[in-house]
């Protein structure tokens, strides 16, 4: 009987996990959420224009931008905007975005973006539609409004502008999480943050919004890089609580990332 209630227990658990639908929001997006994918390449997105100092309009802008041309997908194919036209923001090699290869290169595609966007003069006080445009020369320019409520929400939480931001509900990790896998990431998100290990939790040195950002940047990729608990300036986010943020102990300038282990067989 003992036997069978806990098989019972572990079915029943694995079926409620089955229930749950993935997804990642952020405060002020109404009723918008991302995949976990398009949550994902949001949080590089932003973490590019984080890295270049740029402001969170900027990440705005981008997300609109890449929302309508590749629903925030690093697709490896052409759409209206040309046959050769690539990667999160379609942009075309033949146009001068870069080669194929870089344009299909989210780091590379969004610094391009970015590239392009400082050149426009005013663009921070621009409508978020009317600065994508200059940058995309779309067919479609009024398209980017309809993401600008999404784009605003989630460039806020992951600048970290908006402290505990964005939340991400999860099913458990089919895998356990690789520190040096996540720490690759996150360099080549952030640039070189000071970072040390203790066995599997990441310690990274960072304060303010830098804090908010990276911590936020780990919830929107906690699927792929199964990441169990994440603990900011005084708050924590844990993935099997799904809860949102709460208070939890962390000591100040740091940001904790908990990385899940080997799930049971």
């Amino acid at each position: 009987m003992a036997a069978g209630g806990v098989y019972t227990a572990v079915a029943f658990i694995d079926r409620s996990e089955t229930l749950i639908t993935e997804r990642c929001t952020a405060v002020g997006g109404g009723d918008t959420a991302l995949a976990t994918d398009q949550a994902a390449n949001a949080a590089l997105i932003t973490a590019v224009a984080v890295r270049r100092g740029l402001p969170a309009r900027a990440a705005s802008v981008a997300l609109a931008t890449a929302m309508q041309e590749s629903k925030l997908r690093n697709i490896g194919h052409g759409d209206q905007a040309g046959p050769d036209s690539r990667g999160l923001f379609q942009q075309r090699p033949s146009q001068g975005w870069g080669t194929a290869e870089q344009v299909i290169d989210p780091y590379h595609a969004s610094n391009a973006f970015y590239d392009a966007l400082v050149q426009v003069s005013g663009y921070q006080s621009l409508e978020i539609t009317d600065a994508a445009q200059q940058v995309q020369r779309s067919a479609y320019p009024a398209a980017y409004a309809q993401h600008e409520a999404m784009a605003r929400a989630f460039a806020s939480a992951l600048s970290g502008q908006t402290a505990a931001g964005l939340d991400c509900t999860l099913r458990a990790p089919d895998a356990a999480g690789d520190p040096a896998a996540v720490q690759v990431r996150l360099s080549a998100a952030f640039g070189n943050l000071p970072v040390s290990a203790e066995g599997g939790t990441l310690l990274v040195e960072a304060g303010g919004a830098q804090a908010w950002a990276v911590a936020q940047w780990a919830v929107a990729n906690a699927k792929g890089l199964s990441i169990a608990e994440v603990r900011a300036d005084g708050r924590g986010w844990t993935r099997d609580a799904r809860n949102g943020w709460r208070p939890a102990d962390v000591p100040a300038g740091q940001v904790r990332m908990t990385l899940a282990g080997a799930p049971p067989r």
